[in-house]
């Protein structure tokens, strides 16, 4: 076999680098695939890749310089060296300790020749999109609700508890087919708003109208909550804006608030007018901020 050194074009001495540097330019050039039928460029290249397997080591060629061992690898008389933790080693074993494997470097121009394209992986089918609008207690309380699909299939959709405006409900396998299997649908929910309920992260809040006496004697009245109606005490004096809170009555364990409107009558009587002008002169009522005093 020729000396590795003049196989790929290069002096002794040269570092790992441009060592490497020549490999590779010459594999490109001799390539099977470039050359397909040519059994010289063939010898040529496995002279190649052979010269590096032995270069491209640092153990390697460290014992070719000194001698060790042939360009094939192979050790010289006088010597019995052998490789920590078994014998000499085989050409095409791979790297050795801090060395460049050609079969690494092969691999990476096969990649180059190929366009570095890797094969294709067969894909899902596409995901679909829909659009769902819920009342806000199916929401909030969650539910069953149908979707129609394209070709006339429908599917019924579970409504997870406490799900918000513009998130999303994945359905597995209910998108369009694919080689790899069908894609998902993917349903985005819109919530309708409520006449009397608002959203405020997992507690709601609501403005509950109370008449005067109501406000004033204090008061035993019914409030709708998300789980239906419940008992609010409304407490002697208590003012217009004033806001209570009910435990645990809001969304997936939040709390409703309950915002107090005093509402006067259509049409007050001569009775009642009679009894804000003597409230207000014993100054048991200011007209400008609707506050009651007892």
């Amino acid at each position: 076999m020729r000396d590795p050194y003049t196989v790929l074009g290069v002096a002794r001495g040269t570092d790992d680098a441009e060592i490497k540097k020549a490999y590779r330019r010459l594999a490109k050039e001799l390539h099977p695939d470039l050359h397909q039928g040519d059994a010289k460029v063939e010898e040529r290249f496995k002279e190649v890749s052979a010269a590096y397997k032995l270069l491209g080591d640092k153990e390697l060629r460290a014992k070719y310089d000194r001698g060790e061992i042939g360009p094939d690898g192979q050790q010289k008389a006088p010597f019995h060296y052998e490789y920590a933790g078994g014998g000499p080693r085989r050409p095409g074993a791979g790297p050795g300790p801090g060395g460049f494997s050609a079969d690494d470097i092969f691999a990476d121009i096969f990649s180059q020749f190929s366009g570095g394209r890797r094969a294709r992986q067969p894909q899902r089918g596409a995901d679909r999109q829909f659009e769902l609008t819920v009342e806000f207690l199916d929401a909030a309380l969650g539910g069953v609700r149908r979707v129609n699909l394209p070709a006339g299939k429908t599917l019924d959709v579970r409504i997870p508890a406490g799900i918000e405006d513009g998130k999303q409900i994945r359905l597995k396998g209910q998108g369009e087919p694919g080689p790899a299997g069908p894609g998902d649908a993917l349903v985005e929910v819109r919530v309708r708003p409520h006449p009397l309920f608002k959203r405020d992260g997992n507690d709601v809040r609501i403005e509950l109208p109370i008449s005067l006496p109501e406000a004033v004697l204090g008061a035993k009245v019914k409030v709708p909550t998300i789980g239906g109606t419940v008992s609010l005490t409304v407490p002697k004096g208590a003012q217009s804006g004033q806001t209570m809170r009910l435990k645990g009555r809001g969304i997936a364990g939040g709390d409703q608030y309950v915002t107090l409107l005093v509402k006067l009558p259509d049409k007050a009587d001569q009775d009642l007018e009679a009894l804000m002008q003597r409230w207000q002169e014993t100054g048991g009522y200011d007209p400008r901020s609707g506050d009651l005093y007892g």
